[in-house]
């Protein structure tokens, strides 16, 4: 078994005018304990403030690159492409980790070679004040019966080898919303894909994602996950209403 010391984590990070915020995530990749990671930024070409401020901050980056692109999930291939670590994952410009120890629980796991993925608990918060917690998404142990019922972890407590986005080819950028939930569907209903569940609160997300701003996006939103759920053939109708019944219970739990 390797020590779990030597296990390299990119984080990726993609912005887009969001100065207000971007400090936040750049300051809890610092915290972290774990000194064995790379924090890559890919910006879409902010106008607003947010490249300057990343700028100040380079020597803090392994990799800053402020361009167009097509999407996030555009950029967020981008990141993987640039990011030199054996496992990969995202912590997005609105977002902080629960814990200065997030990523040693992450590099403790991948210390067994078997392991694929590692994903854990997510808390949304107010997004002017991230100790407000106004959902909590706590997840639990991956089965396949459970994928096939609308069943996902967290995106973005997720943390995968590099070697099965490359199998998978990235993200799926013909979604405009539902490409991390592709992803999810292809990679977790590979035979062989082993994912451990830390119950822990990996990952502090601000309220204002796109799925979920307007009734336009949430039904363009249900539109791709269904189509994902067939082209991968994991499930169908039932598994997309599960899956949106089921969130439910984050606003009570």
């Amino acid at each position: 078994m390797l020590n779990f010391k030597s296990v390299r984590i990119s984080v990726v990070t993609v912005t887009r005018n969001c100065v207000e915020t971007v400090s936040d995530c750049l300051d809890s990749v610092e915290a972290q304990a774990y000194s064995n990671k790379e924090h890559v930024v890919i910006d879409g070409a902010s106008w607003d403030g947010t490249v300057e401020l990343l700028e100040s901050r380079i020597n803090r980056l392994a990799v800053l690159v402020s361009e167009p692109d097509k999407g996030i999930y555009d950029a967020l291939n981008k990141g993987i492409a640039r990011s030199t670590g054996e496992v990969v994952g995202f912590l997005h410009a609105d977002d902080i980790y629960g814990s200065p120890d997030v990523l040693t629980w992450v590099a403790d796991a991948f210390a067994d070679p078997a392991v694929c993925a590692v994903y854990g608990d997510l808390q949304y918060v107010k997004k002017d004040d991230v100790s407000r917690v106004v959902r909590y998404w706590k997840s639990n142990p991956y089965s396949r019966w459970l994928l096939a019922w609308g069943w996902m972890p967290p995106h973005p407590t997720l943390y995968v080898r590099r070697e099965w986005y490359e199998r998978i080819g990235g993200f799926e950028t013909r979604y405009r919303i539902a490409a991390d939930y592709f992803s999810i569907l292809s990679l977790f209903s590979q035979p062989g894909f082993k994912a451990v569940y830390l119950p822990q609160v990996m990952v502090k997300m601000r309220l204002g994602g796109a799925s979920n701003r307007s009734l336009k996006n949430i039904i363009h939103k249900s539109r791709e996950d269904y189509d994902a759920l067939r082209r991968t053939g994991v499930g169908g109708m039932g598994a997309l209403l599960w899956k949106n019944v089921s969130k439910l219970r984050q606003f009570f739990g």
